[in-house]
Order: structure tokens, then sequence, then C-alpha cells
């Protein structure tokens, strides 16, 4: 999935960033969990579009619903990582 490898190349350079901050353990560990946690949102988005795509060729609002649904969950973690790293880089 092109989303996943440009994820993973945002945390390949943002975990080093990360454990090279002056956060003390406890923000460096936040730092890298949030990163973390995209990439396997992103991963179980990936795995619940490809189980919606195998069931079903037709166009049906509850697979539609699924994806959405699993793509916001992806843009929320995303906005959990801005967050954490803002706050904790900031402050």
């Amino acid at each position: 999935e092109d989303a996943f490898r440009q994820e993973l190349l945002v945390a390949a350079i943002a975990i080093p960033v990360a454990l090279l901050s002056n956060a003390d353990a406890t923000g460096k560990a936040l730092l890298v969990g949030s990163i973390f946690l995209v990439l396997i949102v992103e991963l179980l988005n990936s795995a619940l579009e490809a189980a919606v795509d195998y069931t079903s060729l037709e166009r049906h609002p509850l697979a539609k619903r699924a994806k959405d649904i699993a793509s916001a969950a992806v843009f929320m973690s995303i906005l959990n990582a801005v967050a954490v790293w803002g706050l904790l880089l900031l402050f």
C-alpha cells in the first residue's frame, strides 16, 4: 500500500529524531509509540479493505461505511501523533 510506505518513510525519520530528542524516557516512548500507532492502524485499515474487497466486487453502502470508518481511524491516529509530537517537542 502506498500510504503505508509513506508512513513507514516518515517513521524511519521520526523514530531516530524522537530517540535523539531532549525528551525524557516517557516522552520518547510517547513519541515513538504515537508513530507505531499510526503504522498499526494503517495495517488494520489495509486488512479491512482487503477483506471487504475480497468478499464482493459489488458496491455496498455498509462496505463503503466500513472502509470510511477505517480510514477515519488512520486519520485520527495521525492527528494523535501530530498532537503528541507538538506537545512534547514544543513544551
